[in-house]
């Protein structure tokens, strides 16, 4: 599987082009490593393939971290300004309001080191296991770009999802108990964290890679 952590070496270019390269390499890997991790396989052999690691840091230089939005021009823009690209498309039900969505996800504070909050291997070095995370769609105990996101997806579809500040967590809600998902783990946790709650005009754009593994019917019963 490809590491998200692999070298980028920086071309001799002005920093906006450096930039613009710098994401579209990593956005490729996390999307590569997204196809393989997220792929129907058993909870073993994903494990093993999970991305881990970081990436580099986009230049700052020009940008004002935290408030403009950047464009990513091989990703669809969808309703709100979600902006999402699928490594497959899947071919099953696509969740209404109301219904349960059960997905698996990653994420990855992708405008800073590229660095990953939720990952198997995070799991695995805290002994952790949590499984697949289940919510309602509609309900709101989830970032919107994530119900955003999910709401046109099928079953068996991945997709990657850009996280603006604007369609992510909420200030008033830091612990992530209200609005999920919430990191699994103490280190995703703090990684998450340092992001969102930095003073400092840092990007605070999220990458969730997300499968839709099945969609529970409003009212219907529920494992």
């Amino acid at each position: 599987a490809m590491r998200i952590g692999s070298h980028i070496g920086r071309p001799a270019m002005h920093g906006g082009c450096y930039q613009q390269l710098a994401r579209r390499r990593l956005l490729e890997a996390c999307l590569a490593a997204a196809a393989a991790t997220l792929a129907p396989v058993g909870p073993a052999s994903a494990a093993n393939t999970y991305a881990q690691d970081s990436g580099n840091q986009p230049s700052l230089a020009g940008k004002d971290y935290g408030k403009s939005a950047m464009s990513y021009s091989d990703f669809v823009q969808g309703e709100k300004g979600l902006l999402y690209k699928d490594g497959k498309v899947g071919k099953g039900r696509t969740p209404q309001a109301g219904d349960r969505c059960v997905v698996e996800w990653t994420g990855y504070t992708i405008g800073y080191f590229g660095r990953p909050f939720e990952t198997k291997r995070l799991q695995e070095l805290d002994s952790k296991d949590e499984g697949y995370l289940r919510f309602e769609l509609g309900a709101g105990s989830v970032i919107p770009a994530l119900e955003l996101g999910v709401s046109s997806m099928a079953e068996g579809g991945v997709r990657q999802i850009i996280v603006p500040p604007n369609l992510g967590y909420p200030a008033s809600d830091p612990s992530h108990t209200r609005v999920g998902p919430r990191p699994s783990t103490f280190s995703g946790q703090r990684a998450l964290d340092f992001v969102l709650e930095n003073k400092e005009l840092i990007d605070k754009t999220l990458l969730f890679n997300v499968k839709l593994i099945r969609v529970d019917a409003k009212g219907a019963g529920r494992a």
